[in-house]
């Protein structure tokens, strides 16, 4: 999508919600890339994800003001973990001592561990704050 189609609506997401949600942003990082949506939660939904961890990992994160960050880890196209709490400092007798450590390293800090979990190096915070690269509008099966 170009700036001015997209102009109005970073002006005001919330005008049209139904096609908006419809709408993420693509930023290229080392390591993958990073899909954003600063006004709604698409980008983590298993109709997203999955197809972006065919041959790979993919770790969604959605920042739900209402109950707190949620992730969702997907893998070659199979969702393998959900309902995580990225960065939420668990240190349960289940994780190895990698996770533990990445748990400790990352606790409070959700989008630096999905980033680290996803192994995505990010060079800077416009990735997650923006601009994104490119402006993309998902097919409509995707919504």
């Amino acid at each position: 999508m170009d700036d001015t189609t997209m102009e109005p609506v970073l002006e005001d997401p919330w005008a049209d919600p139904d096609a908006h949600l419809g709408i993420v942003g693509i930023t290229d990082v080392p390591g993958g890339c990073v899909v954003t949506q600063p006004w709604g939660y698409v980008p983590s939904t298993p109709e997203v994800t999955l197809p972006l961890s065919e041959g790979t990992v993919c770790y969604s994160l959605f920042a739900n003001p209402k109950s707190g960050d949620q992730g969702l880890v997907s893998r070659d196209g199979a969702i393998e973990d959900s309902d995580t709490l990225p960065g939420g400092g668990d240190a349960g007798g289940h994780l190895t001592a990698d996770e533990i450590l990445a748990e400790y390293l990352y606790q409070g800090e959700a989008v630096a561990y999905v980033c680290a979990k996803a192994g995505l190096r990010l060079p800077d915070a416009r990735a997650i704050i923006g601009p994104p690269d490119l402006w993309v509008r998902l097919p409509e099966r995707d919504r």
